[in-house]
């Protein structure tokens, strides 16, 4: 068990939630854990002939507010703790931004960026067959995450279909637009973060036009994150990192040069006009916005005393753990966490699903609108909590989703 595990770090933040609401044990205890855990083992045939045997798992943490939603990561370091945590981080996501949904998160152990288009084919589609009967509208709707993109969702939605012979588009979210995608989910999440950022920095009387940000992570998230904080906001990303390291410009990097360059070598590193920084260093970078967008407990009790940045709006899935987050309270600095500043990727995937069914689409400027109206809706509830408990924005956040979660638990007469 590592120093930080993931789930162990979930039930603590549910157990602080659980305290503050006074929910009754057996409540408390049947939200600290996962209703239903499915691990399958699936054997793909290779391009060289060989059959290789990968290991999944699917997790459904809640479903009292509906039927579960979350995406599914390929990564070859994944387990099963961090696909719990994910999975009712997902929970409480879905809650706070007050859609139908409960939470749900898969994984696959596997290095797709070893893997052919073919090989990622069949090992997208022995996932779904081992898990066809557990999925579906009204049961749990994969989407995509770490590693996996919208064609992988194709192929999933196909293979789903195949098996239950019939139209069924909106299992599966995240499509490709030709398939049943939504306008406006390729840059949802980060979307999101931006619309939190701009409440958050009206309710601190923080003028961001021109202020610096600092970003950790330039997969699908960061990539967006970089671009709209200069359309959106007037930010100026001075720095930004990926998994072989970091760069720094303190006038400005290039967002579009940026991408460009993560197009054709797939990293940030050595971009023209700029200069080496490690990821830690950047973390520790003197700009009023700093965006943890990569994994898990970057920001532990071993830096969060030197973070500086005024806002930390979370776009990663629990970059924070519980000793750097009170450090990072007591010294002023507001943390947005992730299962509200993230959630406009599980928005727009509810929205996906809604025009999936109703077999009506919306333009791009209807869902960007919609989202806005979510997000911001969600943030003021946040912000609400904070100032009428006196707690920190995390602590709101579980707040108002455990008490909603909790609410439907006990209508439903399962505590």
């Amino acid at each position: 068990m590592t120093k930080h595990n993931p789930f162990k770090i979930s039930q603590k933040q549910l157990d602080r939630a659980a305290e503050k609401l006074g929910l009754d044990k057996a409540t408390q205890e049947f939200l600290r854990w996962p209703q239903r855990e499915i691990k399958v083992t699936l054997p793909v045939k290779m391009d060289d002939g060989s059959t290789k045997v990968f290991k999944g798992f699917r997790v459904q943490y809640n479903t009292a507010r509906g039927p579960a939603k979350g995406g599914l990561r390929w990564h070859p370091d994944e387990t099963i703790d961090t696909v719990r945590a994910l999975a009712a981080w997902m929970t409480w996501k879905t809650a706070v931004v007050d859609i139908p949904l409960g939470g749900g998160k898969g994984g696959i152990i596997c290095n797709p960026k070893e893997m052919s288009a073919g090989e990622q084919e069949r090992l997208a589609r022995a996932f779904i067959r081992a898990l066809s009967r557990d999925l579906g509208v009204t049961r749990d709707m994969p989407a995509p995450d770490v590693y996996t993109t919208p064609q992988i969702m194709a192929w999933m939605m196909d293979e789903y279909e195949q098996l239950v012979d019939g139209s069924h588009p909106g299992v599966i979210t995240g499509k490709p637009l030709a398939l049943g995608g939504s306008a406006g989910r390729g840059d949802a999440t980060a979307r999101g973060g931006m619309l939190v950022l701009r409440e958050a920095a009206k309710m601190l009387n923080v003028d961001l036009n021109g202020q610096t940000m600092a970003l950790q992570g330039f997969g699908n998230v960061g990539r967006y994150t970089g671009l709209l904080a200069e359309e959106m906001l007037g930010l100026k990303v001075v720095a930004v990192g990926d998994e072989d390291g970091g760069i720094y410009n303190k006038n400005g990097i290039d967002m579009h040069a940026l991408a460009q360059q993560c197009d054709r070598t797939g990293s940030v590193v050595n971009l023209p006009e700029t200069e080496p920084i490690s990821n830690e260093d950047l973390l520790q970078l003197n700009v009023t916005v700093l965006i943890p967008a990569a994994l898990e407990n970057v920001i532990t009790e071993d830096n969060a005393d030197q973070i500086k940045a005024r806002i930390v709006p979370e776009l990663a899935n629990g970059p924070t753990t519980p000793e750097a987050d009170k450090i990072l309270h007591d010294k002023d600095i507001c943390v947005i966490p992730d299962i509200l500043a993230n959630a406009g990727g599980v928005t727009v995937s509810y929205f996906e699903t809604v025009q999936n069914i109703c077999n009506y689409y919306w333009s791009l400027e209807e869902v960007h609108k919609r989202l806005d109206d979510k997000i911001t809706s969600a943030f003021v509830a946040v912000y609400d909590m904070h100032l009428k408990q006196k707690v920190n924005m995390r602590e709101a956040a579980y707040l108002v989703s455990v008490a909603r979660v909790a609410e439907a638990c006990k209508l439903r007469g399962w505590v």
